[in-house]
């Protein structure tokens, strides 16, 4: 059975950045995109360059979507759904997020 996860504080994420978290087994990219409590994750394994690295993405805006370009190979991952703009037959797992009590928890 899934479950909710805490990862960390969500003041440990500062905004407009991301961060790696091994959840359940998995390294998980965990997203703030700005002040708000709104959190995102996705796998953390980037598909093109075979590389834990979309945490260390950047955060960016495309047709009022929220998307990781990846720093090695800068392909850009949906944070909602996982999927690749530059590529449709690729994409990512996409994980539940949420902040509840000041904590990011994760759901797999």
């Amino acid at each position: 059975m899934s479950s909710w996860i805490k990862v960390c504080e969500l003041k440990n994420i500062y905004p407009a950045t991301g961060v790696c978290a091994l959840v359940d087994g998995k390294q998980v990219a965990v997203f703030r995109p700005s002040d708000e409590e709104q959190v995102y994750a996705i796998n953390n394994m980037d598909p093109f360059a075979r590389a834990n690295v979309l945490s260390r993405g950047l955060i960016c805006q495309h047709q009022e979507q929220l998307w990781v370009a990846s720093p090695l190979k800068k392909q850009r991952f949906n944070l909602l759904d996982g999927s690749c703009l530059e590529n449709s037959e690729v994409s990512v797992e996409a994980y539940k997020a949420r902040v509840s009590d000041g904590f990011v928890e994760v759901h797999l």
